[in-house]
């Protein structure tokens, strides 16, 4: 069932996200050679706390971290521990803030020291691959164009779209309906309106798009062991027009 938020729910879902995208951006800080994903998770869940707001993941069907740590290769659901960064990796970190009930949900994909131009070239444009999937995100238009941006844009570059993991509703619950691929048709698929809360995020991987799971049953990794990029936003929908509510400075 598809939830639309009022304008004081979309106020309490900013706040979530503003706590979230300030964790991001102290994990963008923190994230050098030598560092481990378990300090980076430590150091988030610290700062969230701080903030009177809690960790939605750690313990999210048994899930046991704060953020999502997926390297290289990995493409969501990376589990954080005893990995340190290195030189020339990429590192996706996902993370979903609970504040009063209400999430805000975002995920950014950053380089470690000096990165290759390829990678690079797959940050720049699963990122471009977001904001114009945000772009369509307007009242009248159909959940289809939303994929339909993304996957257009990051297939001109070769890229694999995932199919297999999609953005979703969110809200009081951190999943909620409906789903939103990144990937289909324009014009196609369910009717947006004014109220409606998205978590857009595009997965884009180097190579294929086809993807496995590991045997930890969480992190999901390319079939081909290229990298593969993540960024998302949690947008609302609402009558001026997308507004992203996990913007960070």
């Amino acid at each position: 069932m598809i939830i639309l938020k009022s304008k004081h729910e979309i106020e309490c879902i900013r706040e979530a996200g503003r706590i979230t995208a300030d964790a991001l951006e102290l994990m963008r800080k923190l994230a050098q050679p030598g560092v481990t994903t378990g300090e980076l998770d430590r150091r988030c869940e610290e700062y969230i706390r701080s903030r009177g707001a809690f960790p939605s993941c750690k313990g999210y069907y048994g899930y046991p971290a704060t953020i999502c740590a997926s390297v290289n290769e990995e493409v969501v659901h990376g589990i954080p521990g005893h990995r340190k960064l290195k030189d020339g990796d990429i590192i996706s970190i996902d993370l979903v803030v609970n504040k009063n009930g209400y999430h805000g949900d975002s995920t950014v994909t950053l380089p470690i020291g000096h990165v290759d131009d390829a990678k690079l070239q797959l940050l720049k444009v699963t990122e471009e691959c977001l904001y114009k999937g945000i772009e369509q995100a307007v009242a009248g238009n159909h959940m289809g164009d939303i994929g339909h941006a993304v996957q257009q844009y990051a297939e001109s570059f070769g890229y694999g779209v995932v199919r297999d993991y999609v953005g979703h509703g969110i809200g009081t619950d951190m999943h909620e309906d409906p789903e939103v691929p990144n990937y289909g048709l324009a014009g196609h698929g369910e009717l947006l309106e004014s109220g409606l809360v998205l978590a857009i995020e595009p997965m884009i991987n180097m190579g294929t798009e086809k993807v496995h799971s590991l045997k930890n049953g969480w992190t999901v990794v390319t079939r081909d062991n290229k990298p593969a990029a993540h960024f998302e936003h949690t947008v609302a929908i609402t009558e001026n027009g997308p507004e992203i509510l996990t913007l960070r400075s």
